[in-house]
């Protein structure tokens, strides 16, 4: 940062104190603890106008100065007990902080991401009585039109029929319709369903949304035209195809856990044959 603009903000807050000889780079100073140039380096983004500057700088400084201030009253204020409470989980917050740090980067150098799915596969039928659906899951396909469409018909018999043609000859025509989902084969949770198609919602979801049923629906000068193709309820056991990518992340959390306990027994034997680590009677 500008050494200029340093200064200038700082005649702007009104700092009278003169940093000693070996601390020519201090920019603000709260008892014996000094706020250093290297402390503000990237602070004020590029591009940033003067004023703009002077004011990140200075409500910086301010608020580095009030943690100061205050950590310095709490540490005439808090009883010894308290403060000991304190200092201890300081000490175990850092423990914890850089065993954490060391074991997730060596798990990351370590860990087979490669997850195939044959794996997830018995994972899955493992555990599959473990995910049920929180809410219904459906595969559908539909498309919405404006009224009044010449070609509705046509459109109709292409999408409940489905053939690979039928479904080429859609897609062409897609420039006609106001919004539509062809991929049938995806399961989306019923909420997806509310968004999309805003004439179903929880409490008529019975009568439009069913295994093999096809309609049409017309609101004002919307058509909707709608093929389910199947439907899991509420409860019932979650696909396979619809948990994939959860169980993916689970068994991968799962080599984690294991090569982290690997990890931790290495270290203590080696501590242990090092004569690092003892344990007294």
């Amino acid at each position: 940062m500008c050494r200029g603009l340093i200064i200038l903000v700082l005649m702007f807050i009104g700092c009278s104190k003169t940093p000693q000889q070996d601390n020519t780079d201090a920019v603000a100073r709260v008892n014996d603890v000094y706020l250093y140039e290297s402390d503000l380096e990237n602070l004020v983004p590029s591009g940033t106008s003067k004023n703009d500057s002077i004011a990140i700088v200075k409500d910086y400084i301010n608020r580095w100065a009030m943690q100061q201030l205050l950590v310095n009253r709490a540490e005439k204020n808090i009883n010894k007990t308290k403060q000991q409470e304190l200092e201890e989980l300081i000490n175990q917050y850092k423990i914890d902080l850089y065993s954490k740090s060391y074991l997730e980067d060596l798990v990351m150098t370590k860990v087979d991401t490669l997850i195939s799915d044959d794996e997830i596969k018995r994972y899955y039928e493992k555990n599959k009585n473990n995910f049920k659906a929180s809410e219904p899951l459906i595969k559908l396909r539909y498309i919405n039109l404006i009224k009044g469409n010449t070609k509705l018909g046509v459109i109709n018999n292409k999408l409940l029929n489905f053939s690979k043609k039928d479904q080429a000859e859609l897609q062409k025509m897609a420039v006609q319709f106001k919004n539509y989902a062809l991929n049938d084969s995806i399961w989306v949770d019923v909420n997806q369903v509310y968004e999309k198609l805003p004439f179903i919602n929880q409490e008529n979801k019975q009568k439009f949304i069913s295994p093999g049923m096809a309609y049409q629906f017309t609101d004002n000068n919307l058509i909707w035209l709608v093929k389910i193709k199947d439907v899991v309820e509420k409860n019932n056991n979650v696909p396979l195809q619809y948990i994939k990518p959860t169980i993916k992340q689970i068994i991968l959390n799962n080599r984690k856990k294991d090569l982290i306990n690997k990890i931790q027994t290495e270290i203590t034997n080696d501590a242990i044959k090092d004569k690092d680590f003892e344990i007294f009677k």
